[in-house]
């Protein structure tokens, strides 16, 4: 299976933000999903997920409801049930449960009224509904657990924002298949094993990463953050946190299976519909940091464009190479990477290897990381 999948081409579509006069962005989305038969992806009447994002509080830079509107009329003559769908969160902000996190995504503008489809949160209002899924050949899981409303799906359409992130380096449609499909207390498995260490010199005793941290592991002692190993449940909020980015992962196998195991848990996500899932990056706004942080820093390369595929490993990886052959932005998070064909997410998070969880999830028969680029003008 691993052989076959590093030769076979996946298709990937993509389309430029670029302003077309002959042919709407409308337009051209439309005709994507028609190229790619996303139709029969369901049954009619079929209950179908979007999947996405609504942002922390205080982060501006999430996929705007006004997208995920557009993407929801052009599924609607599929005669699909849609609804849009996220997953609690375990660090302390406005996702941790269900009743917050519907609140949240109100005042993100994601409404009934606004979406034309009901908001859900899949795992329960305290983040302990889910089903069991068995996987084959995980390194570190037989069973992952699966959000109950996702799990039940007739099928799953995956809104992902193209970003850095401060556990893998770059997160896209991956991450929030495993990490964003999972429910809060296997969430906390995927995370285990993993302390963050604070470089003294950098840290100011400012407290952000306290505010943060859900198992109230840091205390800040004599003007510096302290992280007491023994506490740290191994979220990494604390790395986005904090403004002078004094907090870090060490690069060792911890921080690396943070990756994989979020892929096995995708393993078990499209097991548990059938592979009737589809994938779809939004590469703009691609900040240094996830949007679960309260704050969005300024973009690493300007705004390029919509990817769609069924193959989430051609999909990210078409969507990382767009943005490193991007020019980067003066003034951003990049030190030195700016150049068209330089690694910008290697260039912020310099001790993360991003690849990590492609090559595991080619092993895992998810995708393929070989892929035709088919760009829609």
């Amino acid at each position: 299976m691993q052989d076959d999948q590093k030769s076979k081409k996946s298709l990937v579509c993509f389309t430029s933000f670029r302003s077309n006069p002959k042919n709407k962005f409308i337009n051209r989305l439309k005709n994507i999903l028609q190229m790619l038969n996303v139709k029969d992806l369901s049954k009619k009447r079929g209950i179908v997920g979007i999947k996405t994002h609504f942002g922390e509080k205080g982060c501006t830079t999430f996929i705007q409801p006004v997208y995920i509107r557009q993407i929801i009329d052009l599924l609607k003559p599929y005669d699909w049930k849609l609804f849009v769908t996220d997953t609690n969160t375990i660090y302390l902000g406005e996702r941790a449960n269900s009743v917050d996190h519907m609140n949240l995504a109100i005042q993100h503008g994601f409404t009934l009224s606004s979406l034309g489809a009901p908001v859900i949160i899949s795992d329960g209002v305290r983040g302990n509904a889910f089903k069991e899924v068995e996987i084959e050949n995980g390194q570190f899981y037989k069973k992952v657990k699966v959000a109950w409303d996702i799990a039940h799906c007739n099928a799953l359409v995956v809104v992902s924002h193209v970003k850095g992130h401060m556990l893998s380096g770059f997160g896209g449609a991956l991450k929030n298949l495993g990490m964003g499909c999972a429910p809060r207390t296997h969430k906390y498995s995927m995370h285990a094993n993993l302390t963050p260490v604070v470089k003294k010199d950098k840290c100011i005793g400012c407290g952000e990463c306290v505010n943060w941290c859900p198992g109230e592991a840091i205390k800040v002692i004599d003007t510096k953050a302290k992280i007491d190993a023994k506490l740290c449940i191994g979220c990494g909020e604390c790395i986005g946190a904090c403004p002078e980015r004094a907090i870090n992962l060490p690069w060792d196998e911890s921080a690396a299976n943070v990756q994989r195991k979020y892929v096995e848990t995708a393993r078990g996500v499209m097991k548990a519909l059938g592979q009737k899932i589809f994938f779809i990056n939004f590469i703009n706004n691609v900040t240094p940091d996830c949007d679960c942080m309260s704050h969005s820093d300024a973009s690493l390369v300007p705004d390029i464009g919509v990817a769609f595929s069924f193959d989430p490993v051609a999909l990210d990886k078409a969507s990382v190479d767009l943005v490193n052959q991007s020019e980067g932005i003066r003034g951003s998070s990049l030190s030195k990477n700016f150049a068209a064909g330089e690694d910008k997410f290697k260039d912020v998070f310099p001790h993360l290897d991003w690849n990590v969880q492609l090559e595991h999830a080619v092993k895992l028969g998810l995708g393929s990381k070989n892929y035709e680029l088919k760009v829609i003008e």
